[in-house]
């Protein structure tokens, strides 16, 4: 875990840092699961709100504080036996406790990066329905915590937009798997915690557009084709149709970057979490799947070529670059990643290309380089790492 007490220091000094090596990949991204050339992951998370505070935008100091510690004191009551497989934990804690108010913002975005927490969570920006995007003053400051679990695929955040935000990632299309696991982690807290519900309603939360279940289940997917042969807008009306929500690679109001989109259900009343996990894993993520891999079979059918030059094009960028941009790295891994895992890259491991996908992000990058880097610096050190770990020439 990011040690609570350390804070940047100036380029070219060590970044200090507790725990484990950040230079690992997530088990979200190890590259295993069902449909995993175009599935990256899965994420299960359901909104709860405690009986008696407000919600979090209209909690004080002391509120924020009196929720967390219910919520650690429950998590640290968990039983051994609750941390057998759908935890699949080896520490003997299920949970590490992570006040984020006491990180650095570099640790923060850490964590942002391996999706454990979201960007306005790492801000303190919980003001639901502000219309700023600036996070108000003092906000770095406000009282909130992540809890999660050593492998990165289950986490707790405390004092988003609603008290608690259980969240589950799995490799893959592999929704009822989190979503079976989050439950679990669900029944656990509400055996002890008193969540706000209304039999007529649901579950009550900040925002409207979660209350019922409270569930968002998303799905990432890889869509390079697509955004190669210009049918991604067809997609994204269709999904906006059927009131989903296709968002950028950190989710509402994010960009798309390396070709990864998150499509999730966008209401949860009037559903049941049955329904709305059916409709994605049975009806729609399915189709979108084919699409995406039709345009790559049109691909390397009719232009066989121009495929070819286009992601042994991106290699020799990640070989041969002295400097490289987030950006721009991580649009040659996605490239890349499409020609992996089409077999037109022979001893390229796709499971490298997601590995590298969050090496190439600012703070994982930083942390590797164990320094602070400025922005110059950074793409050289991006360029070297890239070097480094996709030296070695496959044989065409």
């Amino acid at each position: 875990m990011p040690s609570s007490s350390s804070t940047p220091p100036p380029d070219g000094e060590p970044h200090k840092q507790s725990g484990s090596s950040w230079d690992h990949t997530t088990e979200w991204l190890r590259g295993d699961g069902p449909e995993v050339d175009v599935v990256l992951s899965s994420r299960v998370r359901l909104a709860r709100n405690i009986v008696g505070f407000p919600f979090v935008h209209r909690c004080s100091r002391e509120d924020r504080l009196a929720i967390m510690g219910m919520v650690r004191r429950r998590l640290e009551a968990m039983p051994d036996q609750e941390s057998g497989g759908w935890m699949a934990m080896a520490a003997a804690a299920p949970f590490a406790w992570v006040p984020l108010h006491e990180l650095s913002a570099i640790e923060r975005t850490l964590l942002v990066e391996r999706h454990l927490i979201s960007s306005n969570l790492a801000k303190g920006f919980s003001l639901h329905g502000a219309k700023s995007t600036k996070p108000p003053e003092g906000a770095a400051a406000a009282p909130r915590a992540v809890a999660h679990t050593h492998e990165d695929r289950q986490a707790i955040m405390v004092n988003e937009e609603d008290h608690l935000r259980i969240q589950v990632i799995g490799a893959g299309l592999s929704l009822d798997e989190a979503a079976h696991a989050a439950e679990k982690i669900d029944d656990y807290l509400e055996a002890g915690l008193d969540f706000a519900y209304s039999p007529r309603f649901g579950y009550l939360t900040a925002c409207p557009t979660n209350v019922g279940t409270g569930i968002r289940c998303s799905v990432m997917l890889h869509l390079p084709a697509l955004r190669m042969s210009g049918e991604l807008e067809k997609v994204k009306r269709a999904a906006h149709d059927m009131m989903l929500a296709v968002r950028g690679f950190y989710g509402e109001g994010s960009e798309a970057l390396a070709d990864l989109y998150q499509v999730s259900n966008q209401t949860t009343l009037g559903k049941t979490e049955r329904v709305i996990r059916h409709e994605l894993m049975g009806e729609i993520i399915p189709r979108v799947i084919e699409y995406e891999r039709a345009e790559r079979r049109k691909m390397i059918e009719k232009r066989p070529r121009v495929l070819e030059d286009q992601v042994w094009r991106a290699l020799g960028v990640l070989r041969n670059a002295r400097l490289l941009s987030t950006e721009e790295a991580l649009s040659a891994l996605s490239t890349v990643r499409l020609g992996a895992v089409m077999g037109l890259l022979p001893g390229v491991d796709p499971k490298l290309i997601n590995h590298l996908l969050l090496i190439a992000q600012p703070a994982h990058l930083q942390a590797v380089a164990g320094r602070t880097l400025d922005p110059e610096r950074a793409k050289a050190a991006r360029a070297d790492v890239m070097r480094a770990r996709l030296g070695t020439e496959p044989r065409a």
